[in-house]
């Protein structure tokens, strides 16, 4: 109930109702878990009330939390947290009733008998709301007699009303796709009008992570919230490997890898080595002996049937395909978060060991390919949303070019943002360029070739017997 002296306090006409709870470990967001940790659901759910603490307080009305924490018993505990967030001027009441709908019920009565000739209640899953969005519903409510704000999955994240309408929480079953349908057919069978403000999807499950995660990248505001940026510090990341008889290299790349095994999926995909590439790769790593540091796949050989292979196997939101011959920069995790909260692709700049001239040149022209012609290759180490690369189709899967295909596929599809280019330079060998200037020469001469081949309709197939593979 609400006290007197918080009744006392009125500056509006209007009140803001959020409806929630403390933010505790176990107890909240577990909806998300176990892909979050309780930790982080609880982490998460404090940035969504940071941002949504930050809108109401521009609305035009006055700001009520009606709350529930701890585990349901007699003491409901203190909720600290949200009343550091809220600061001042904010009436605390707590939750009452046996569901959810009495509960809501019972805010609106608590709230409105103190004296409000309307109020506006809202959930924590809606790290997006705008403020105007709130005032938009409250000036709805002086012609209607209930407000709703409907989300993406069917159910409803703001209702409003001027006065108790026990209809509007008839509902059998919170919590699935019929809520928003089942609550206004009940408001229009009591004869009451409804009005209806923007919709705005919501974050309950993994899958609604990856839809803001998207939103995101294409709205600066989002990506600033305290939302967007645990999210996009948290993003998973699943790096793929195909190997194919590399065990004089394999040693070199586990060693960089095996620092982020905490961090993040560590996928190789053997295509049938010859030289005993997955059995170093299962002694260096515990794979395949008890609990295993990198998840070691088998395939047919061909580059692109590894990689999506290892695609198919991972549980990343970003997947990163390295090559194996490749030297990674400090903390790449970090910089593929930082490019990936901005775009739905991104790339490593390219640069070799070697200082011939030629090398050099071979540098600047993949880089500027990949960043002014949105072509990165392989070697520059690609990473894609998740969603993405499966509604893209995966790497085309033919024995020569797949990442030439991809990037061209890639560039013709619309709404796509990228490929966004990494600060930091990942270092590929030369190897296969041979040394001295003349073999260095002949080989970008080839591969030259081979890609002027292709455009013009070669088969990759014929293009593959004129490749020479080093391995």
């Amino acid at each position: 109930m609400i006290r007197s002296s918080d009744a006392g306090k009125k500056k509006h006409s209007g009140a803001l109702i959020l409806f929630t709870r403390e933010p505790e470990e176990g107890r909240t967001k577990t909806r998300l878990m176990p892909y979050f940790s309780p930790a982080q659901c609880a982490d998460l759910h404090r940035c969504m009330l940071k941002d949504i603490s930050k809108e109401m307080r521009k609305a035009d009305a006055d700001i009520f939390v009606a709350y529930t924490c701890g585990d349901g018993s007699d003491d409901p505990g203190e909720p600290a947290f949200l009343r550091s967030v809220m600061k001042r001027n904010t009436v605390f009441i707590r939750q009452r009733g046996e569901d959810i709908g009495s509960r809501m019920r019972n805010a609106f009565d608590d709230v409105l008998g103190s004296g409000y000739s309307k109020a506006v209640l809202i959930g924590t899953d809606i790290p997006g709301i705008r403020s105007e969005t709130i005032d938009s519903a409250l000036e709805l409510l002086d012609s209607t007699d209930v407000v709703m704000g409907p989300t993406e999955d069917g159910g409803y994240y703001l209702i409003g009303m001027k006065s108790v309408h026990p209809e509007a929480f008839d509902v059998r079953t919170y919590g699935v796709s019929t809520v928003f349908d089942e609550t206004i057919a009940s408001i229009k069978k009591a004869g009451l009008s409804a009005g209806m403000v923007s919709a705005y999807p919501d974050i309950d499950t993994p899958g609604d992570l990856a839809g803001f995660r998207r939103m995101m990248r294409r709205d600066p505001r989002l990506r600033r919230s305290h939302t967007g940026r645990f999210l996009a510090t948290e993003s998973r990341i699943s790096v793929i490997v195909p190997v194919y008889n590399e065990a004089s290299e394999i040693g070199r790349l586990t060693d960089q890898l095996m620092p982020y095994r905490n961090e993040c999926e560590i996928i190789m995909v053997d295509g049938g080595s010859t030289d005993g590439t997955a059995d170093l790769i299962a002694d260096m790593t515990g794979t395949g002996h008890g609990e295993s540091s990198i998840m070691l796949l088998k395939t047919a050989k061909g580059r692109a049937v590894q990689m999506n292979a290892g695609a198919r196997a991972s549980s990343g939101d970003i997947l990163f395909f390295l090559h194996c011959d490749s030297t990674l920069p400090e903390k790449f995790t970090d910089e593929i978060r930082r490019v990936m909260s901005m775009n739905d692709w991104g790339f490593f700049r390219l640069r070799f060991p070697s200082r011939n001239f030629f090398m050099l040149t071979n540098r600047l022209v993949s880089n500027l390919r990949a960043s002014c012609r949105r072509l990165p290759f392989g070697d520059q180490g690609i990473f894609i949303d998740r969603e993405l690369f499966f509604e893209a189709g995966m790497f085309p899967e033919i024995p020569l070019m797949e990442d030439y295909e991809f990037s061209m596929k890639m560039r013709r599809r619309s709404g796509v943002r990228g490929p966004g280019p990494a600060a930091k330079t990942i270092m590929t060998s030369d190897r296969r360029y041979g040394t001295g200037t003349w073999s260095i020469l002949r080989t970008e001469m080839h591969m030259w070739k081979l890609r002027y081949l292709y455009r013009r309709g070669v088969s990759s197939d014929r293009l593959l017997r004129m490749y020479r593979d080093i391995r």
